[in-house]
């Protein structure tokens, strides 16, 4: 049977390891999740959701019993979506990270950039390069995306960033010299096997100091997707890294009676029909990627009214 929601954002950590300026530092209380939280909410998204990211703020490697996350997904036989800037791939982590219940790793290689400048980048990709030929020799089914999000950014196109497309040239044999990419047909290329180098655009992110954009628009929250934070708090969109919209917490209501909330019933009917409801929504940049969608909705509402 289909699932009711493509994945779940859940924030094992909400502590990083570095810090990027376009992934802004998280001003609630740092925490990490207990593995024992995780299980209970485990068991009640593994109906729900097609897998869990384990990802939404903070570097999810990070966290001191990251195996037992893995192993708590493997138990109700949740696919995981792991996110990391992967400085932590090694060891025992790397291990963890090829686990068959894992389906797809995520690895931001312009998180680089972000921290340490124009040091050489060479021992950090070889250590992406182990964890690729890894996966390649043990598991051909596991998904990589090497995120390199430097595009329409000026700032970001810099010697590092060229220096990252470098070794994945050397490494993949492939010439990206001329390689011309447009994100709104197609982010993903090829290099090997199910090992693909992600392109996008950076963004900004929503924030309560923005001032509104609009009323009307659409979002693909709490239709085929929803975070959950280390502390349990639920929220309609993997963007609201502060909580604005508290939908309620795992600690004191079940999964379902959260996402069957008024509130989300009404976010969701609202984008359904092209109207943002809440205030943070009306302020997102990140809306924007959606007005074809948005000005659809709207149109078909106006025919029907």
């Amino acid at each position: 049977m289909p699932k009711a929601y493509r994945r779940a954002n859940v924030e094992i950590s909400n502590i990083c390891n570095l810090k990027c300026s376009f992934c802004p530092e998280v001003e609630r209380q740092k925490q990490v999740m207990e593995p024992e939280t995780f299980d209970h909410l485990a068991a009640q998204l593994a109906p729900l959701v097609d897998e869990v990211c384990l990802h939404l703020m903070g570097e999810p490697l990070n966290h001191p019993r990251f195996a037992e996350f893995i192993a708590a997904c493997a138990k109700h036989e949740l696919p995981v979506n792991l996110t990391t800037n992967g400085l932590l791939l090694q060891g025992a982590r790397r291990e963890w990270a090829l686990h068959p219940t894992v389906r797809q790793v995520n690895i931001s290689v312009h998180s680089f950039e972000a921290n340490f400048g124009l040091r050489d980048v060479g021992p950090y990709m070889e250590r992406v390069f182990q964890f690729t030929r890894e996966a390649l020799a043990r598991r051909p089914d596991l998904y990589i995306n090497l995120r390199l999000w430097d595009l329409t950014d000026p700032s970001s196109l810099n010697e590092t960033n060229a220096a990252i497309r470098q070794h994945i040239e050397q490494e993949f044999e492939i010439d990206l010299a001329q390689l011309k990419v447009d994100i709104r047909r197609r982010k993903n290329l090829p290099l090997q096997g199910r090992i693909y180098l992600h392109f996008d655009s950076r963004f900004i992110w929503p924030s309560p100091q923005l001032p509104i954009r609009s009323n009307t628009g659409f979002c693909h929250g709490l239709s085929n997707h929803f975070g959950v934070h280390a502390d349990g708090t639920v929220v309609p969109c993997c963007l609201d890294k502060e909580a604005v919209i508290n939908l309620g917490n795992t600690s004191q209501q079940t999964l379902a009676e959260i996402l069957q909330s008024p509130r989300a019933e009404a976010m969701r009917q609202g984008f359904a029909r092209g109207e943002l409801r809440e205030d943070l929504c009306q302020r997102c940049p990140f809306i924007e990627r959606f007005a074809a969608k948005a000005r659809k909705l709207t149109s078909q509402r106006q025919v029907f009214t």
